[in-house]
């Protein structure tokens, strides 16, 4: 096999005129069968021969298969510039070299060493109470023993002791009354066209036109729905318990003007996140209601998430799940993108500049469910995704650098992975198809040449679980509040989302940044030789700080 590394063309023919060969012996075989007398004795000769050569057949369609996937299937790899010390996994037939049998053997005992440590290490550690920040103001209360009381001078004051309780003072409205003062010149006063000036009302104050909303209302309100998941709805009766009355349709209009206000950032930040070049890609359900059907039905939100930059957006395009809104919003991206194993993704891996990456935990889940069908083949699968996950926690516990872990992986995590792929292709062989077992192998082994890319760069991640925590706001919002009214409403709540989840991952305080960003955003509506990626959290903090 070793001899047609060069050119796997050749060694493609010559697996082709095998079956071909094969096939002609059986026909001599029925040519023969119709002159022999001993038709019984033949017959029984003739079938054990037929059965020999379909299973030699089966073999070669194997192996043909595996190598077309092997010269084709990867060639997306080839256009990454990024990457010039790619490696691919070698076909050098399905059963396990010596040699790699030799160094999977060695990885798996490194590996579970590594385990054992972490496990060592974790039965030590103790939960420790952590005290207070340092940071709240403290109202201290004294109190004094009864028997030293009217009697102070015959004792002596020894060192207190001191006990501190954490204390919370509900939310509180007030109004802020902007007095602009108005001046006349005063030699000017008998004039009917003397000039009058008047202060001038910053934007901070007003962020939505002709509106009674100060800033930090507007980001209280758009912050308890989209982080604290409070239904607007809520919201107005908690209000009303301080006294303040809102009208729900002035409440939705303010989050219609909201989101209208921000929308500019969003789209600044949509360019930032496809320019990077490692995204991962992710959607999910949001309940949308159907005017013509008179019901609810589910719309799809996309997420994207630059990993480098922390940095993420949800896009919505009328709750299509459909190829045409990847290919739009994907249109421009040149780079490495992690994903699930849906279909619409597929058609990257012959896009020229794209890299296509799986993700191991869909891979894990599908042998997680057919542990009941099929236990011994779940069972190993899960240990050897299990060891290649155990490689990501050493690396995560010894803080490696990207260079450190892409050079751990390929001496621990890379020999696993041979093995168990061609494990993959011997064992789909002998389940059903249709079986739960048959459905994870196939899975994994079809998607197989993405899950295997992530120990090309340290820099990429073993799953796509960055992405769908990234969602889960989302799917706790949607049990809250249950709909959005429309798919406007849903565009708009894809930028509120957006944002707040970019303040999330860059640890960002929600209510401060809001509210700066609502005061100063009226800042760039003229002045365009500033950018607007100077509000981003991430940003933002840095030029806080």
């Amino acid at each position: 096999m070793q001899e047609y590394k060069e050119n796997p063309n050749e060694l493609l023919e010559l697996l082709l005129e095998k079956c071909d060969r094969q096939y002609q012996e059986i026909q001599l075989l029925k040519g023969k069968l119709e002159d022999r007398t001993d038709v019984d004795a033949l017959k029984s000769s003739y079938e054990q021969t037929i059965s020999e050569k379909d299973e030699k057949i089966l073999k070669l369609e194997d192996e043909v298969a595996y190598l077309r996937r092997r010269i084709w299937g990867k060639s997306s790899e080839r256009f990454i510039k990024e990457d010039p010390q790619q490696r691919r996994i070698d076909f050098e037939g399905l059963d396990l070299l010596p040699e790699e049998q030799e160094l999977a053997e060695a990885a798996k005992a490194e590996i579970e060493a590594f385990r054992e440590r972490r496990v060592k290490e974790r039965v030590k550690r103790k939960p420790v109470r952590k005290p207070l920040p340092e940071d709240l103001p403290r109202v201290e209360e004294h109190l004094y023993p009864d028997e030293i009381d009217g009697n102070m001078d015959a004792w002596t004051e020894l060192e207190p002791e001191i006990t501190e309780v954490l204390e919370y003072e509900p939310a509180k409205c007030y109004v802020r009354r902007i007095v602009r003062h108005k001046y006349v010149l005063k030699n000017k006063l008998s004039q009917e066209s003397s000039p009058i000036v008047t202060a001038s009302l910053p934007a901070r104050y007003q962020p939505i036109a002709r509106s009674y909303a100060g800033g930090t209302l507007l980001a209280e309100l758009m912050i308890n729905k989209y982080v604290n998941h409070l239904p607007f709805y809520r919201q107005i009766q908690m209000m009303k318990q301080m006294g303040v009355n809102l009208p729900p349709p002035t409440v939705n209009d303010w989050f219609k003007d909201t989101a209208d206000l921000l929308r500019p950032l969003y789209y600044r930040l949509k360019e930032l996140v496809l320019a990077t070049d490692y995204i991962q890609v992710d959607e999910t359900t949001v309940p949308v209601i159907h005017n013509e059907k008179h019901k609810t039905v589910n719309g799809y939100m996309w997420m994207v998430r630059s990993i480098m930059d922390k940095q993420l957006f949800f896009h919505y395009d009328h709750g299509s799940r459909a190829q045409k809104v990847a290919l739009s919003l994907l249109m421009d991206f040149r780079g490495a993108m992690q994903t699930d194993g849906y279909g619409v993704y597929q058609m990257y891996e012959y896009k020229k500049g794209v890299l296509p990456l799986g993700c191991w935990a869909h891979a894990r889940r599908k042998f997680e469910e057919s542990l009941k069908n099929d236990r011994s083949r779940a069972e190993y699968a899960l240990e050897q995704i299990g060891l290649l996950y155990e490689v990501e926690r050493e690396a995560d516990d010894k803080n490696l650098s990207c260079e450190e872990r892409a050079k751990l992986r390929e001496s621990h995590a890379y020999p696993i992975m041979v093995a168990f792929e061609k494990w993959l292709v011997i064992e789909y062989r002998k389940v059903l198809p249709k079986s739960p077992i048959g459905k994870a192998i196939k899975y994994c082994y079809d998607i197989y040449h993405r899950l295997s890319r992530y120990h090309l760069d340290g820099r990429y991640r073993i799953d796509n679980n960055l992405a769908e925590n990234s969602l889960r706001g989302l799917a706790l919002g949607r049990k809250n509040y249950l709909f959005c009214g429309n798919h406007d409403a849903a565009e708009d709540a894809a930028v509120i989302y957006s944002l707040l989840g970019c303040c999330k991952a860059a640890d960002v305080n929600f209510r401060d940044w809001m509210v700066y960003v609502l005061g100063h955003i009226h800042d760039y509506d003229e002045d365009y030789t500033l950018d607007l990626a100077e509000l981003l959290p991430s940003n933002w903090l840095l030029k806080k700080s």
